[in-house]
């Protein structure tokens, strides 16, 4: 058994280990700053080249509000695009371009894309809306989009989205991945 210590005993190790105390006059703490500032990594801008680098052949038809999408780059298997529909891949990012003009929204989805590519995400999830503010009831986004994903260098396969992430309204895309997250034995 060990022996019971009275409090007073404790205080008075306590002040016996420690020794002379001085108080300090103020609670504000000095840090001193390291000698060399912690580096900031250089901004890295956008490509400068040009991603809508791909030609469409021939024309496209114009969609409609309720018209369903779906693209596949030549060479790429059909099952990429069925396993694409069926959220095989998982959904890596998003975005929501509905209710900006075209302009606008050509930029913000390049840069989106850039970003994307660049971190390593494979499927992504546009939202277009489903233009029932457009004239004559012809989505202008939807229309956009479609062509401009079709010329983007990164882009593999896109098709429209499940009913429950936003249906003919949004669009998934696979992505390809970045050379530095591609090993040897990768493939698409």
């Amino acid at each position: 058994m060990t022996k019971k210590t009275n409090p007073s005993d404790d205080a008075l190790l306590f002040r016996n280990t420690i020794g002379t105390v001085t108080p300090i006059d103020t609670n504000t703490v000095i840090l001193k700053p390291d000698k060399k500032p912690r580096p900031i990594p250089l901004f890295k801008p956008l490509e400068q080249v040009d991603p809508l680098q791909k030609d469409v052949e021939g024309s496209l038809e114009t969609l409609f509000q309720e018209d369903k999408i779906a693209f596949l780059v030549p060479g790429m298997q059909k099952n990429v695009l069925r396993k694409l529909r069926k959220g095989y891949y998982g959904l890596d990012a998003d975005i929501d371009l509905h209710g900006l003009n075209s302009r606008d929204a050509q930029q913000q989805l390049l840069r989106f894309l850039h970003y994307c590519v660049e971190d390593g995400f494979r499927c992504v999830l546009i939202i277009h809306g489903k233009g029932y503010n457009s004239p004559n009831n012809q989505p202008v986004l939807k229309n956009d989009i479609n062509l401009w994903l079709r010329q983007h260098k990164d882009v593999l396969a896109f098709c429209s989205a499940p009913s429950k992430v936003g249906g003919t309204g949004a669009l998934l895309v696979l992505l390809r991945l970045s050379e530095k997250f591609v090993t040897s034995e990768e493939e698409y």
